[in-house]
């Protein structure tokens, strides 16, 4: 026997009672699965607006590192042209006449810092360094071709030596503390110098133009490194 059957009754009136009861009983089940489904399609929903949101956070964090990386990125070094020297006039250069002679110890420099000389036979590797270097090594970099940028660390610092550095090729060039100097900073380039007030000079890129690597210095076009890294060196 069905419970179709079992719920049947010799009363109209009662008969009318149970099948009223099984249609509420059929639209509650119906109701219930309504809401059932309701309630996962909202969870769905929900789940995708979720998954969403998150890839559209992480979607802008991304670019915003890509941006952020862009505007804070340090700028390049600046590129200077190498060879001969144009014989451009710029106003303040020194120009003198030094011997190329390799010798052992230390040596006395006609001028302060040196602008060539008698030096070492070992070179000092090229790059920034925070304390003094030797003299005999810097100016056989200088042979080389190299641009010795001397500043002194009491007036020259903070900002002011950052600005320094940015005028700075990425190589064949050697920035260091020096004491004594008649001015905050000076270039040496090889029987070159220049004396100067502020690392905002526009005097400063124009030595760089005219004398980085030249090819009129005695060893033109020799390695600047893999030789003698002087204490301090930071790059």
């Amino acid at each position: 026997m069905s419970p179709t059957d079992k719920q049947r009754s010799g009363n109209p009136a009662k008969q009318a009672e149970i099948n009223l009861t099984v249609k509420q009983q059929r639209e509650q089940r119906r109701q219930e699965k309504l809401a059932e489904y309701q309630k996962q399609l909202a969870k769905r929903r929900r789940s995708k607006l979720v998954w969403w949101v998150v890839g559209s956070t992480a979607a802008v964090a991304v670019v915003a590192l890509i941006v952020a990386s862009i505007v804070f990125a340090p700028p390049a070094p600046p590129s200077y042209t190498a060879g001969d020297s144009t014989g451009a006039e710029i106003e303040g250069v020194e120009t003198f006449e030094n011997a190329t002679d390799h010798v052992e110890g230390t040596v006395e420099y006609e001028q302060s810092p040196p602008a060539g000389g008698p030096h070492n036979a070992v070179w000092l590797n090229c790059g920034v360094y925070d304390q003094p270097v030797p003299n005999e090594n810097a100016v056989h970099s200088m042979e080389h071709g190299a641009i010795w940028v001397t500043y002194d660390a009491e007036q020259v610092s903070g900002d002011e030596l950052d600005t320094l550095r940015a005028h700075l090729p990425s190589s064949y060039v050697i920035l260091s503390p020096y004491e004594g100097l008649d001015s905050p900073i000076v270039l040496s380039g090889w029987n070159t110098q220049l004396q100067l007030d502020s690392a905002d000079d526009e005097r400063i890129p124009a030595f760089f133009e005219e004398y980085w690597r030249s090819q009129n210095v005695p060893e033109p076009n020799a390695v600047c490194s893999g030789a003698l890294d002087a204490p301090g060196k930071q790059s």
